[in-house]
């Protein structure tokens, strides 16, 4: 074939997209295709529970912005540690998250003499999620009807009431061994494996008080069952205007706020962590999903993994003094 410029350009057409083929097939191997694996948030309360009920509103938006079905998987059991250990030790390939609470992930670790993780070494923080301010509220076979009269039955009568939590350290019990500490009254501790448990045990009877998530008791307080005497917030929630904080109620060092977290296991890809954060920040501003959260009465957060991992250090700050001084512990 005799050469001409037109042979040249021929040739050096077809080595260009010969060259582009390879760059784009080159392209398809190092980016592997979306992954559609469902993504696994462990949850340590059982279901009906506030970090359950807030997961179920999450998970539609999040599967929407990862294209991936995110599962709802309830390990309840040792007031969270179980679940957030199952957690910790699931294979850290981005397909397992954990949305845990205060205790699980802070509070045991003094609490308890060993747990079998350590929230600070075993799991990495991806994101604070939300927050919400615990209702102290009281059975009607209490017979009162606001803080005062409340802490002056306890003071009256020590060891006659008795108060239920969502486990041992939760924040539903250190906010009122806190309370008593700070008015030298008592009440008998009693312990259940979530908010929805501890909120039947007051509607039968069992227990005489409690600070809970608004989401399990208000809708009693409205219906006349439970009595509504106060927030453990440090300022009044636009989401329950109508109800005084304990500080207003002349107990002005109380402050206890249920917080709910994403983890992730140690090791997960940085990649995979930074894109359930972002996703995570995105569907917290979503109006209709702040709308089902507000309804819930859920306070929309996010943050950074760096900033959560702050958060954390600084509740251990705050809060191990507290625990140490009222001399609590749990048993392993």
């Amino acid at each position: 074939m005799p050469w001409t410029p037109w042979t040249r350009l021929a040739l050096g057409t077809a080595a260009a997209l010969a060259l582009a083929g390879f760059n784009a097939a080159a392209q398809q191997q190092q980016q592997p295709p979306q992954d559609s694996r469902p993504i696994r948030v462990v949850v340590p309360f059982a279901a009906g529970s506030s970090p359950d009920i807030l997961a179920r509103i999450l998970n539609e938006q999040l599967a929407q912005r990862l294209g991936q079905p995110l599962i709802v998987d309830n390990r309840p059991g040792a007031g969270g540690n179980s679940g957030t250990d199952h957690a910790a030790k699931a294979a850290p390939d981005g397909h397992t998250f954990l949305l845990s609470v205060n205790a699980p992930l802070v509070y045991n670790t003094v609490l308890f003499k060993q747990l079998p993780y350590d929230p600070f070494k075993d799991l990495v923080p991806v994101s604070l999620a939300a927050t919400t301010p615990n209702v102290c509220v009281a059975s009607p076979a209490m017979k009162v009807g606001d803080v005062k009269q409340w802490l002056q039955a306890l003071r009256k009568e020590p060891g006659r009431f008795n108060f239920a939590s969502t486990g041992n350290g939760s924040i539903s019990h250190l906010g009122i061994e806190l309370i008593k500490l700070r008015t030298q009254s008592f009440a008998v501790h009693i312990p259940y494996a979530s908010s929805a448990q501890a909120t039947t045990a007051l509607l039968q009877g069992d227990v005489h008080f409690a600070c809970l998530p608004p989401v399990s008791v208000m809708p009693h307080v409205k219906a006349g069952k439970l009595v509504a005497l106060g927030l453990t917030s440090a300022r009044r929630s636009a989401l329950l205007p109508e109800l005084p904080t304990l500080r207003e109620s002349g107990l002005p060092d109380i402050q206890a706020v249920p917080w709910y977290a994403y983890m992730a296991p140690k090791g997960t890809p940085d990649a995979a962590v930074q894109r359930m954060s972002e996703a995570i920040a995105a569907t917290l501003k979503d109006p209709a999903t702040r709308q089902r959260l507000q309804t819930a009465y859920f306070d929309a957060v996010g943050s950074t993994p760096q900033e959560l991992s702050a958060f954390m250090a600084q509740e251990l700050r705050t809060w191990r003094p507290v625990i140490e001084r009222a001399g609590l512990k749990a048993s392993d």
